[in-house]
């Protein structure tokens, strides 16, 4: 099996190490496993990618890569250029330091590099470990993510709905911000939202007098509407929710034509 693995925290991120990890245990011992990851930090970049300028790429050591891109681009130096002899089984993204449930998911260049995967016929899953108090006490704020991963992940490859539409199905899932002996087991859960969790901006000055803005988050322990991604998460279960990349609203469609005739 080959397994081509990225995340938007960049390459050096303790989470892509966990990710790897995961990966590795899927494979097996006959399996290989390819890294291209951001050089950088890129989160927050969604499904952007870098279309008005090239970026550089760079070989670290055997199947490991970086490159000044964003997850997606990742994703395509990957699959055009590092395995262009040979395409992935399948693409994990990840594991993202923080939640990428409910609003957050939009935002995510973890999600990001799953969803590109997917619309490039790849199978593909993001994977994200939701952060607390509980969290931060460990030596490994990772546990949960690093302990069930392999075994969450071999059983949604096995037995998880793999279609090959025009917008593949991909997953995203969350790790709930608990030690892995906390973890209660996984649900299948929509994407839920937060009501006052939205992103806002806080301006200051630097040393020099120059007024900048900080992009400010709101509360992330905020539960979502029961048995939906966060919700669950917070109750202590890993969520696994199915997504596409079409992003209609179908249930609108024929209302709307009625509306304008």
């Amino acid at each position: 099996m080959r397994i081509l693995i990225t995340n938007d925290d960049g390459i050096n991120a303790p989470g892509l190490e966990v990710l790897h990890h995961i990966a590795t245990e899927l494979a097996g011992p006959d399996g290989e496993v390819w890294t291209v990851a951001p050089a950088f930090e890129q989160s927050g970049v969604a499904h952007c990618i870098s279309y008005t300028h090239p970026m550089m790429i760079a070989k670290l050591a055997p199947r490991r890569y970086a490159a000044e891109g964003s997850p997606a681009d990742c994703v395509l130096a990957g699959l055009y250029d590092v395995l262009k002899d040979g395409r992935p089984d399948l693409i994990l993204s990840g594991v993202n330091r923080g939640n990428n449930s409910a609003e957050n998911a939009l935002y995510s260049g973890t999600l990001g590099g799953a969803m590109e995967g997917a619309l490039q016929g790849i199978p593909a899953i993001a994977l994200s470990q939701f952060l607390g108090p509980d969290v931060f006490s460990l030596d490994d704020p990772f546990e949960a993510a690093r302990v069930h991963g392999p075994a969450l992940v071999r059983k949604l490859w096995e037995n998880g709905v793999w279609d090959d539409g025009p917008y593949r199905v991909f997953y995203n899932v969350n790790f709930p911000p608990v030690p892995a002996a906390k973890v209660k087991g996984h649900k299948v859960a929509a994407q839920g939202y937060r009501t006052d969790s939205f992103f806002g901006v806080e301006p200051h000055h630097s040393p020099t007098g120059r007024r900048f803005l900080w992009i400010k988050g709101g509360p992330q322990h905020t539960a979502t509407a029961p048995g939906t991604d966060a919700a669950v998460n917070l109750d202590g279960y890993i969520s696994i929710t199915p997504m596409r990349a079409d992003l209609t609203a179908h249930e609108v469609l024929t209302d709307l034509e009625a509306r304008l005739g």
